[in-house]
This record gives C-alpha cells, structure tokens and sequence, in this order.
C-alpha cells in the first residue's frame, strides 16, 4: 500500500458552472499525482499536490524517443451521490500491458487503483453532475532519465491529472461524420498499436487534418499490411450492425483493446444479440453500405462512450447511414452504459468501484 503524502493548495481554481461549455481537456483541476522511479529502488515518493508546470531537463529521454504511456479514465457522480469509477482494473491492466510493450516499469494494480481514487476523493467536488459530463482522469508515464543513448530509460515520472469535461464530440449523441483513410497506416501488427502510446496519435494527426478539412470528424483505419481490413477510428473502436449482427474487427496486435468495446460485446450478449469479432473489410462494408444491410455504425471509447455514425466516405462515395440518424442499438447501449455509469441502471456486472 502506499504512502501517499497529500499537500493540498492554498490558491484553488475557479470551477466551472453547470451551465458552462467545456471544451473537451481543457481545464484542469486543483491537484496531481505524481510518483518517481529510479531503477534499483523502484516506485518511490507517492505524492499529491498542487497542480503546475513541471521542471524537467531538455534530454530527457521521453522527448526524444517517445518513451511514454497514458490512460483514459473517468470517474463519475451518481444519482445517489457516490463518487464511482467505471472498470478501472481493466485499464489498470491495458496500462501494464502498454508499460510492458514500452519497456517502461509496471505498476502493481492496487497501487495504481489507490493513487487514482486518491487524487480522485481530493477533486471530487470537480465532478460535473450535468448530463454527459464527468471528470476524465489521465494517468500517463513519461521517461525522464537525461540522456541520448538509444535505450529504456532508467528514470521516470508516473502522474494522474484530472480534468471536468462534457461531451467528447461538439455534436453530442448526434450522428457523426467520418471517412475511411485510403493512403496512410496507423500501425501494423508487431508494433505498438495495441499500446496505449503518444506515437500511435501523432501518426493519426495528418489524416486527421485533413478529415477536418472536408468536414469530417475522424478517420477510419485500414490494416497497416493489406490495407484493406477496418481496423479502428482514430479515437474509438468501431462496431457495425450488419444484418441484425453486431460486428467488430478482432482484436490483432495493431488495434487498442477498448475498455468501453469489452463493455459493449459483454452488453449486446446479455441482450441476446449476435456478436461477432473477426476480420471485415473494407469492401465488404462498402458492399453492405450499397445494399442497405449496413443498419447501425458506431464508435465506442471512454471519451465519448458510443459515438452513432451517420455517414460514412468510401473514397469519393459518401453513404448515409440509418438515413442519418442515431440507431436504435446504439442508443441503447449509450443509456445503458452511461446508467450504470451514473447508477440510474443497475450494474449487473460488477463494474462500477466507489471511491
């Protein structure tokens, strides 16, 4: 267990009022953790404090050889006022699974899960309680050993900020647009595209640019091999109804294990739904978009939880889906989610961990 030595600040933020608009990531709340490694002693110094700028030399290794690990998470209030996390022991786990992958020190889950709720209990009056918002808690790694030699760092700084946000997307649970990327890769199996990693994002920036541009608002990825195979949306997983069957790419080594796609393949089999994970690609998707089997897209993630698609660009051909309006499975899985989220809706399986 840790020693976590709290300083709270003297100069609190201004919060937010429940009428504001939030731009997603963009306040931050009073306080931080932070942990140190130094290889031979470990994980040392668990503190929480003031939230502020940090001093870090120029060679440090993270901003040369991207040596760096982060999570997504979110801790919401409840309709009886509990302060709860949703599965925070399956991104714990993507975590190590990303620090294993990078060379970087796991951290024992209990440590982890107690530093969360930690930093958590100290801002849990920075919770939003406004339909669709929450808090989002960003734990992330970065090498800070001061070097050039190409080699895992021996020296880092594990930190969690906090940061209150409303909806992911400006267009809220309205359908949005996005567009399959035909000439560049986000990753390839064997590399780093299951980890949780800044270089799997900065690959995305320029595609993504240019989605923007043409008024979409992500891109769709092709496998990094075939280029031919749906991989995931540059912020989510990506699942179809095709058919009255849910289906989504398989997990390969080069899409990221979504916490919010386990919980939505674990809710559609309660309903009873057909789920199937496996290859599609990306004619066959055109296909069914053409003929009118295409029913439902949509994305999922912690960000925006389910994210409906309501169009979808295959080259120079654009497809409406469900005539442009969100389908009834996924409006479905967005109340559910988010009700046991917030505890309007039972939690049948376990997953919400109070604070």
């Amino acid at each position: 267990m840790l020693n976590i030595k709290i300083e709270k600040t003297k100069n609190p933020k201004k919060k937010p009022g429940e009428n504001d608009e939030i731009i997603f990531g963009s306040i931050f709340t009073d306080h931080m953790f932070i942990m140190d490694y130094e290889e031979g002693k470990g994980w040392i110094n668990p503190r929480i404090e003031e939230y502020k700028n940090l001093s870090i030399s120029p060679a440090a290794m993270v901003f040369h050889y991207g040596q760096t690990m982060f999570e997504g998470m979110k801790a919401y209030k409840t309709i009886d006022g509990r302060t709860v996390l949703f599965r925070p022991n399956k991104n714990i786990e993507r975590a190590n699974n990303s620090n294993k992958r990078l060379c970087i020190p796991e951290i024992p889950e209990e440590d982890f899960l107690q530093a969360v709720k930690a930093v958590v209990k100290v801002d849990e009056d920075w919770i939003p309680t406004k339909k669709g918002s929450s808090l989002y808690i960003r734990p992330f790694i970065i090498s800070t050993e001061e070097s050039l030699n190409v080699k895992p760092s021996s020296k880092y700084k594990f930190m969690i900020i906090l940061s209150p946000v409303g909806a992911y997307y400006k267009e809220g649970l309205n359908p949005v647009k996005i567009w399959i990327e035909d000439d560049y890769v986000r990753a390839v199996r064997g590399g780093i595209g299951e980890a949780k990693t800044g270089g799997n994002y900065a690959a995305s920036l320029f595609s993504q640019e240019k989605a923007h541009e043409a008024g979409y608002s992500q891109v769709l990825w092709l496998d990094g091999v075939e280029h031919k195979y749906i991989e995931e949306v540059g912020a989510m997983n990506i699942f179809f109804k095709i058919s009255g069957k849910i289906v989504t790419p398989m997990l390969n080594g080069s899409i990221l294990p979504g916490v919010t796609r386990n919980s939505v393949i674990e809710v559609c089999k309660d309903w009873g739904l057909p789920v199937e994970e496996r290859r599609i690609s990306e004619e066959e998707l055109y296909n069914a978009a053409k003929n009118g089997t295409l029913e439902e897209v949509f994305g999922s993630g912690t960000a925006a939880v389910i994210s409906p698609v309501g169009t979808l660009k295959f080259g120079d051909e654009a497809f409406e889906i469900n005539n442009g309006s969100i389908g009834e499975v996924s409006q479905k899985l967005y109340d559910t989610i988010t009700g046991i989220q917030t505890g309007k809706v039972e939690d049948k399986f376990g997953w919400i961990v109070e604070v």
